[in-house]
């Protein structure tokens, strides 16, 4: 089995990438943003700690976690913010390294991993190859402007946050445009897979 990292700044359309791939290419997706919320979740890997390290206040009426609050904390203490990180991405690289270890077992050709930080907080380290996304600024600005109803400036304020251009190119195995044209996107994405044989 081959595991491809996804990443890319927000508004450059992993989903798309995902989606085609999980559809077109029988790959199984793991996203580590989704998976952070499933281990919160009551039984889930981090559910005690988490209430341990913002108190009671944080458990709703269905005795789920209140996410908003959590991220009101955070937002203005970096200290904090550290602390929930310390206990959350552990816990998503066990799940993930679990589940794929289960993909591989069952016979599966293609992985895929996707994750915001997939660099930073070294997931490439369990994947063959890394690829980013890139789409221009301005069309991400758009989209997140449209899909999430951020103004522009919020839209900015993000994408200056995250990690360069630079920095994602230097560190990737191949580069997918994704500028609005899917058909190219969907060629790339072909042409990705083709080029090392992975199915």
């Amino acid at each position: 089995m081959k595991t491809i990292g996804i990443t890319g700044g927000v508004g450059a359309g992993k989903s798309t990438v995902l989606e085609y791939m999980a559809s077109n290419l029988d790959a199984c997706v793991l996203e580590a943003d989704k998976i952070g919320h499933l281990v919160m979740e009551p039984g889930g890997a981090c559910y005690d700690k988490i209430i341990e390290l913002f108190g009671k206040d944080v458990i709703k009426s269905d005795k789920t976690i209140d996410r908003k609050r959590v991220s009101d904390v955070v937002f203005c203490n970096g200290e904090m913010l550290a602390r929930l990180n310390g206990i959350i991405h552990p816990a998503v690289k066990e799940f993930i390294c679990r589940r794929l270890e289960e993909e591989r077992k069952s016979g599966r050709k293609l992985s895929v991993v996707e994750a915001a930080l997939l660099l930073e907080d070294h997931y490439e380290a369990f994947c063959d190859e890394t690829w980013y996304i890139h789409t221009d600024v301005e069309i991400r600005i758009s989209r997140l402007m449209e899909s999430r109803g951020y103004t522009r400036e919020k839209a900015q304020s993000i994408i200056r946050n995250q990690a360069s251009e630079e920095f994602f190119r230097a560190h990737a195995d191949y580069v997918i445009e994704n500028n609005g044209d899917l058909k190219k996107t969907y060629e790339q994405i072909e042409k990705g897979v083709k080029r090392n044989e992975i199915l």
